[in-house]
């Protein structure tokens, strides 16, 4: 009995047809020294500026600093599960966080994970971080008024929705409680909205440096008074590493703004950007920057101008 050709060639195609054509090609390099919550890096050729890395264990970092011959790479996390010779993957995404209503009523930390132990965000969209503001022609005139509840703020200063406005003081004169109060002023507005979307306003609070006490104790209040659910709460604490102080406000930013951009509106509190300032400064130093007046490096005020 002669072989059919044909027969050969239907038990091979039958035998390779699931065969996985999918071939995944990441471009990876090799950690030459890690200390303090900085990765020098090699063999990341391509890599760009404020993307995101990712270490061994699942350990994200920032690649900040692309030098000749190494990659600067801050470190969202413990840097101690980090060995030289750790192989790290580019995700050539730029940093990105979670974005939606599903965030509202959550406490989450600067790369939006959730901090409240209610369990996993159910959202797929993604807001990058640090993305460039619009310029001067698309932007409408403050024209439509912000209550704070606070009678003497409202009737001599009041603020616009669209306006920024600073909150300066010394330390215990009662900064955090106006930015709180005016929190908590909302509910009342929100309800009498109902339904209508271009009324209500939502607010996103953003702890950098502060003691976990301090942001649950905050978080408490914002749940007793039932202000907790047109809230989000990103919290970067004094015990957290400094790029995830440094990362907060620009997450924060992200979030707020998927809210203009679906036509609503939304209040962000930076409580306080001292503290972010403080650990942008340590980045920086820890990453050989030139530093300037106070050791802050030079680009300090850029760091805050591209946020407001």
């Amino acid at each position: 009995m002669g072989i059919q050709a044909a027969e050969i060639s239907a038990i091979l195609k039958d035998q390779i047809k699931n065969f996985g054509q999918e071939a995944e090609v990441a471009e990876v390099g090799r950690v030459l020294s890690v200390g303090d919550g900085i990765a020098r890096v090699y063999g990341l050729d391509n890599v760009q500026a404020g993307e995101m890395v990712e270490f061994p264990g699942g350990i994200r970092g920032m690649a900040l600093n692309l030098e000749s011959d190494n990659v600067g790479v801050v470190i969202f996390g413990s840097d101690r599960e980090i060995k030289e010779g750790d192989t790290v993957k580019r995700t050539k995404s730029i940093v990105d966080v979670p974005v939606g209503d599903e965030l509202l009523g959550r406490v989450v930390d600067g790369l939006g994970n959730p901090l409240d132990g209610k369990g996993p965000i159910a959202t797929t969209k993604r807001g990058i971080a640090d993305v460039k503001a619009p310029g001067i022609i698309p932007r409408k005139s403050v024209h439509e008024p912000m209550a704070t509840g606070l009678k003497s703020v409202d009737a001599m200063i009041p603020v616009g929705r669209g306006q920024r406005e600073l909150i300066i003081g010394d330390r215990q004169t009662g900064k955090t409680a106006i930015a709180l109060d005016t929190i908590l002023n909302q509910k009342s507005y929100n309800e009498a909205a109902g339904d209508d979307e271009s009324k209500k306003l939502y607010c996103v609070y953003v702890a950098i440096g502060q003691k976990r006490s301090t942001v649950a104790q905050l978080v408490k209040k914002l749940e007793e008074s039932g202000a907790i659910e047109y809230t989000i709460v990103v919290a970067a604490t004094a015990s957290d590493p400094a790029p995830m102080q440094f990362l907060a406000p620009y997450s924060a930013t992200a979030m707020a703004e998927h809210f203009r951009d679906n036509g609503r509106h939304a209040l962000i509190i930076y409580d306080d950007l001292s503290k972010q300032a403080v650990s942008y400064r340590q980045m920086s130093l820890l990453l050989r920057r030139p530093p300037g007046r106070e050791a802050y490096p030079g680009d300090v005020f850029y760091l805050h101008s591209r946020l407001l």
